[in-house]
């Protein structure tokens, strides 16, 4: 569980306050006496603070100090680590409610330093017997006149309903629980261990996250997708004692705006063990995280079918574990894909482009507006650029990949662009087959996704998340372990539909 975010006019008693202000001539009247108040300018002025705290014996009560920033994305996402490092402090001291006071009608960083306590404040103690650190904030209480004038305070079924343009752009409470709560759930599925996820289970929590928001989900069992020929899927199968899953999650709201569907395809390799090219060392100690990219999917279409987005999307996740087993592809094998094309397999780890294409080729029958895939694909991608952003690439999507990489700097969960230039396609084309699973060492990430490319007619985004889904240390808001990366950022492009 994560703290809720209310939207609050009312006089309450408070258990602790967070001051947030852009400049120290705009502190309110009553708060800080004048110790405090040079104390204040000392810390902010001299030692470049943004979050200060005071101790009160009873209660706390913070300043964070909004610096001037030019680029907002930076200066919201600096609001998202001030509102982390506060939930720090007050769930180190057992705190149960704390009330942000906006003083200058800054809406859009208020949320934001309530989304990085909420998200900061996350943590996975399913296994764990002894839970005397489980943090304890439950509730954040927002006090705002601009928001409360923005009418932001409606329920999120009332979207868009006799609310300014530009105060349509800023995300409500209500909207904004629902997709905190959709990262959180997603963080789960992540930190989910093997030994108790399969690709069975997973495909049935997705049906009861469709079930708790209205959305519909559709199990393909390993019977159909034999039927369907999913020689991908069933070939990274081959090897285990479980079988695989393909779980179709469809929002179609009577009103949706678009006419046709954005279709989004996760990776859902419940366990990469690397199959019978077995992955050396501790290469594979993170490997639950390969379900990454189907657990951002199943997340997205709950959190918009929660918030009754009027907008057309289906979640497409195969999954399935890689493993070594008596049946298990081996390097040399050629099989046959859902689109009837040939792939010669030369190495049995690069398993995630394969499930993927027969996700990518059946999503045809969609007739998609556009489809986005996320997959924590190369370890080209984590060399590439690292934690801190996704490789993107795309094929006739050129305007599409504009708009999700300005929603990836809103949300930053940035994305970089990397060509899909016709000569890599070169590179992935078999001698044996129609294609080869694998390109040379060189450039990785851009040959699995021209390959990925081949099973694709239609406007494509690929998204390699391998450096941001999982993370080793704690990193602010976004933890240690599955950070949910994908969910915020394809949210908000889908929201971006709303107010286009």
């Amino acid at each position: 569980m994560i703290p809720s975010i209310t939207l609050s006019n009312k006089e309450q008693e408070l258990e602790h306050l967070v001051v947030v202000v852009s400049k120290l001539s705009k502190l309110p009247a009553g708060i800080f006496n004048s110790a405090e108040k040079k104390y204040l300018k000392n810390q902010i002025e001299n030692h470049k603070k943004e979050v200060v705290s005071f101790n009160r014996f009873d209660y706390w009560v913070f300043l964070c100090f909004i610096k001037e920033e030019k680029d907002s994305s930076k200066r919201l996402e600096s609001c998202r680590k001030a509102g982390d490092t506060i939930a720090g402090c007050l769930n180190a001291h057992k705190a149960l409610r704390v009330a942000i006071f906006d003083v200058e009608g800054m809406c859009s960083e208020i949320l934001a330093i309530a989304e990085g306590m909420a998200l900061g404040s996350y943590q996975f103690l399913k296994y764990k017997k002894d839970k005397d650190n489980e943090n304890t904030l439950k509730e954040i209480e927002i006090y705002s006149k601009a928001l409360e004038e923005a009418g932001m305070d409606q329920p999120a079924e009332d979207q868009g309903k006799n609310i300014p343009h530009a105060a349509s752009r800023v995300i409500r409470p209500a909207e904004l629980n629902i997709l905190l709560n959709a990262v959180a759930r997603c963080r789960d599925l992540v930190n989910e261990p093997n030994s108790h996820l399969t690709a069975v289970s997973f495909a049935e929590e997705i049906e009861k996250m469709a079930i708790d928001s209205g959305a519909v989900a559709e199990i393909l069992n390993k019977q159909k997708l034999e039927a369907l020929k999913m020689g991908g899927l069933m070939g990274v199968n081959s090897g285990s004692t479980e079988p695989p899953t393909f779980t179709v999650m469809e929002w179609k709201p009577a009103d949706a705006k678009n006419k046709k569907p954005f279709v989004f395809v996760g990776k859902g390799v419940i366990y990469d063990t690397g199959g019978m090219n077995l992955k050396p060392g501790d290469s594979m100690l993170n490997m639950k995280c390969d379900m990454a990219g189907a657990a951002a999917v199943a997340a997205t279409v709950y959190a918009v079918a929660m918030a009754k987005l009027p907008v057309h999307i289906i979640g497409l996740m195969p999954a399935t574990d890689n493993r070594p087993g008596m049946k298990a592809l081996v390097s040399g094998d050629i099989i046959t894909m859902h689109n009837g094309m040939t792939v010669e397999v030369l190495n049995t780890d690069a398993e995630g482009r394969l499930i993927l294409a027969d996700a990518l080729s059946y999503a045809a029958k969609f007739d998609p507006a556009l489809v986005i895939d996320l997959a924590t694909l190369t370890g080209a991608a984590v060399r590439a650029i690292g934690k801190f952003g996704a490789v993107a690439m795309q094929s006739k999507a050129a305007e599409e990949l504009e708009t999700l990489k300005s929603s990836g700097f809103k949300v930053y969960e940035r994305l970089v662009e990397f060509p899909m230039w016709d000569e890599y396609g070169e590179l992935v084309k078999s001698d044996l087959a129609d294609l080869k699973n694998l390109g040379p060492s060189e450039a990785g990430m851009i040959t699995a996704g021209k390959f990925l490319e081949k099973f694709t007619d239609y406007p494509y985004i690929h998204l390699d998340i391998a450096g941001p889904a999982f993370l080793d240390k704690r990193d602010s808001y976004r933890g240690q372990g599955g950070t949910g990366y994908g969910v915020r950022l394809l949210f908000d492009f889908v929201r971006g539909v709303l107010v286009r």
